[in-house]
């Protein structure tokens, strides 16, 4: 089996297979029950990684992406070792876009993280997230009804939720199963900005489960 390269060692003390059972449980979910589509996102705050307490709230008038982050699920890392999240990531946030990935893993759960591993692993990954925004209680996560990772949020500058579910139609763990693709995140906030009515508003979410605590 092929074994995961881990990006800090404190989350190497554990090796796993990408085709270990936990983490490769499919979780294929309803794009969020706890919100809707056309409906303002409820509000929270959470404390980044890089040292700062961020509100949804604080960014009305942008767009904002949320993404839910486990960076050991195969989900997850066929993502980002293709170096699709990170483009993704570059290119919105360039544009002015806030991109706020949430780890919801719980303290000694799978994918786990503190602020100092979240900024390792952003600066291992060379990725372009905003933050990573720290919910280790699950409170967040259970509130936007995040169920997998990577399941992924699109916010209108009006607070609305305009797109919720899974970050692509393909649900495989290979990396080259992300050519060809249709990129539902993309394809919402091009609609979005350019002020178009979002053709795929909501999709079921694929990935690995939430460790929530409970």
């Amino acid at each position: 089996m092929r074994s995961l390269e881990c990006f800090s060692l404190a989350l190497c003390l554990s090796a796993f297979s990408i085709f270990a059972p936990l983490a490769t449980t499919l979780v294929p979910v309803n794009a969020s029950a706890e919100v809707t589509i056309g409906k303002s996102a409820p509000d929270f705050t959470l404390p980044g990684s890089d040292g700062a307490s961020h509100s949804l709230s604080e960014y009305r008038g942008k767009f904002v992406v949320l993404e839910w982050l486990n960076a050991e699920c195969p989900y997850v890392r066929k993502h980002y070792e293709s170096g699709n999240m990170q483009a993704l990531q570059k290119k919105y946030t360039d544009t002015g876009v806030i991109w706020l990935a949430v780890n919801s893993s719980a303290p000694g759960k799978q994918g786990h993280l503190t602020a100092e591993l979240a900024n390792e692993f952003v600066a291992a990954k060379k990725a372009s997230p905003s933050t990573i925004l720290l919910d280790p209680d699950g409170r967040v996560g259970k509130l936007m009804g995040a169920s997998a990772t990577p399941h992924m949020f699109v916010i209108s500058p009006t607070g609305n939720v305009i797109y919720a579910g899974a970050i692509d139609d393909n649900d495989s763990t290979r990396l080259s199963s992300i050519e060809g693709a249709t990129n539902y995140v993309a394809s919402a906030l091009d609609e979005g900005m350019s002020g178009k009515r979002v053709t795929i508003a909501s999709t079921q979410a694929y990935g690995c489960s939430i460790k929530y605590a409970t």
